[in-house]
């Protein structure tokens, strides 16, 4: 009788103590749902992407620092293309400087918008308050690493991968 006890007492506290996966925007956290536009006007999910390493990437493109970024991403949308998806969305108000960005950096990846920028429902889902902000989110759709650029972002990616 005592062990039964003793294992409803640990299986309680365990329950306590256990964190539940919730949705949010920090490191271990399910990665809140986006589900905008692209450039053609078709609403593209965030969540279809699972299956996959994905980089969530806020830019616009009047955002030097972003524009600066975009190098790098190319390289490891070309180094990784069957198991890295980007997810680029834009914070731009104006669909001609968006879509004008995404010609001339040769962006490939899915890239969204729904043109509205502090108004935008993911800005309070992803906390935004300024861009570049990237997050990355493993096959389940869990976030692995946020604000991640760079070289760091390049180990990140790679080590996932390998």
């Amino acid at each position: 009788m005592k062990k039964i006890y003793f294992a409803l007492a640990f299986t309680f506290f365990n329950l306590l103590i256990t964190n539940a996966q919730v949705v949010g925007t920090d490191i271990g956290d399910i990665a809140p749902e986006i589900d905008l536009p692209d450039t053609k006007g078709e609403k593209i999910a965030l969540s279809s992407l699972r299956g996959s390493l994905v980089l969530v990437d806020f830019w616009a493109s009047w955002c030097g620092p972003c524009i600066k970024e975009q190098p790098l991403l190319l390289k490891l949308h070309t180094t990784y293309p069957d198991k890295l998806s980007i997810y680029g969305v834009s914070m731009d108000t104006k669909k001609p400087l968006w879509l004008a960005a995404i010609a001339k950096g040769k962006l490939p990846w899915t890239n969204v918008s729904d043109l509205k920028y502090w108004t935008s429902p993911v800005v309070g889902d992803y906390m935004l308050q300024s861009v570049p902000l990237n997050f990355l989110v493993d096959k389940n759709g869990i976030i692995i690493a946020k604000n991640i650029h760079g070289a760091a972002l390049e180990e990140m990616v790679k080590s996932q991968l390998n």
